[in-house]
């Protein structure tokens, strides 16, 4: 419990002085509050000026106090009026409150704090006029979080590292208004693994179809943005990734997520055959080696094609994307054959929009989801676990493609 001295154990017997009840106490310091910021902005004036209020110094020296004006100003105590001292040449330029803002900072880190903790603009309507007594307008709120559209810019234009071990490609779909209808958008969040181990969002980008030519962009720009090279691109068989892949690192190894595959192998068997098809699916990914793992695709066709055909036919077809990981030592494969990392990072970023039902616009979308990656990633400040192991395995298997990389 932290111990008031003297001087504040005065201050709050004065605060508690004709109050009743906590609405008395929020309504004297709203009054301090009010009162502090014309204090200082007094201060201003007479730095501005040069000389104190009613002092001689004044007279002559070619500009003077004019007056007042009165601001409505909105902060956590709630709405206050305020006197705003004028001088007579209007140069002065007050810094504690300037001339058109109307609001303190608080409020406006407190705004984007809960929009960032997916909270809807009702919601933060309806929390700041119950809980501060500020009434903020959803145009309000929507200014407020527009603020941070330049900051959102430049994160998605920065500076990436030239190489990347492991890339992880997915994708998390919202629902949008466009041209007065609601339809589904996807955003697409491209999570990268540096040579420290250390993860990091490099950028999000919103399509409503999954093509050669969108990926395309997607890779010439993070290209762009210094990257030269990608050891493995995990992905969830998005359509036209290993064509666009190739065209833009065409050393980069592919690998399909083995959850995926699972659940799009599953998603028509029946309730009484799931486990045993789960088990027999196991045996495949998890075999020791991919000669290992052919053996159990065949044994899988054998038992189970006359029922579920489509299931050996995906995993056949889909084969050379799917075994690039059984060439690695267990740490390798648990960090790149289940894009874990990103879908992690899916299931957080879902829990902080899921009170929204949908969003207005891009923008409004792109400022949840940004506001949402800089809260998660917060906790990403340790590399990934056994990375020291997971780096010399990858020097060893990818020889040569260190060279002339800086790695910090």
């Amino acid at each position: 419990m932290t111990r008031l001295n003297e001087r504040e154990m005065e201050l709050v017997a004065m605060l508690c002085e004709d109050c009743e009840t906590p609405a008395d106490i929020t309504t004297k310091l709203k009054s301090l509050f009010a009162g502090t910021l014309e204090k200082m902005l007094e201060a201003e004036m007479e730095e501005h000026l040069g000389y104190d209020k009613h002092s001689i110094t004044g007279n002559n020296s070619g500009n003077s106090r004019n007056g007042f004006n009165t601001k409505t100003i909105k902060s956590e105590w709630g709405e206050a009026e305020i006197s705003v001292p004028r001088d007579r040449s209007g140069t002065f330029e007050p810094s504690v409150i300037e001339k058109r803002q109307t609001r303190t900072d608080d409020i406006e880190t407190r705004v984007l704090a809960m929009y960032s903790k997916g909270m809807s603009t009702r919601d933060i309507e309806d929390h700041l006029r119950d809980i501060y007594g500020v009434d903020a307008s959803a145009s309000l709120i929507s200014r407020i979080t527009d603020k941070i559209m330049p900051e959102l810019a430049e994160w998605q234009s920065r500076p990436l590292s030239e190489i990347y071990p492991v890339v992880f490609f997915d994708g998390i779909n919202f629902k949008v208004k466009k041209d007065g209808k609601v339809i589904n958008k996807c955003v697409y969040s491209v999570l990268g693994v540096d040579t420290d181990g250390k993860k990091d969002i490099l950028g999000i980008w919103i399509s409503e179809t999954e093509s050669a030519s969108f990926c395309t962009v997607v890779f010439n720009e993070i290209k762009t943005r210094g990257c030269k090279d990608i050891l493995i691109a995990c992905h969830d068989n998005l359509s036209g990734f290993s064509n666009a892949l190739a065209t833009v690192f065409p050393k980069t190894e592919n690998q399909l997520c083995i959850i995926h595959m699972i659940r799009n192998s599953t998603k028509y068997v029946s309730y009484k055959d799931i486990k045993t098809v789960m088990a027999d699916l196991k045996k495949i990914y998890g075999a020791v080696s991919e000669e290992a793992a052919l053996y159990a695709l065949e044994e899988f066709k054998d038992k189970w094609d006359g029922k579920y055909p489509q299931i050996y036919k995906s995993w056949e077809s889909n084969w050379a994307d799917l075994s690039a990981f059984f060439k690695f030592p267990a740490e390798m494969r648990r960090l790149i054959y289940i894009t874990n990392a990103v879908e992690g990072f899916h299931r957080m970023l879902g829990k902080f929009t899921k009170t929204k039902t949908n969003f207005p616009t891009d923008d409004s979308l792109k400022k949840s989801t940004y506001l949402s990656i800089k809260e998660i990633s917060k906790k990403w400040t340790m590399p990934i676990p056994h990375w020291g192991i997971i780096m010399g395995q990858f020097i060893i298997f990818y020889e040569g493609r260190f060279e002339g990389i800086r790695i910090a």
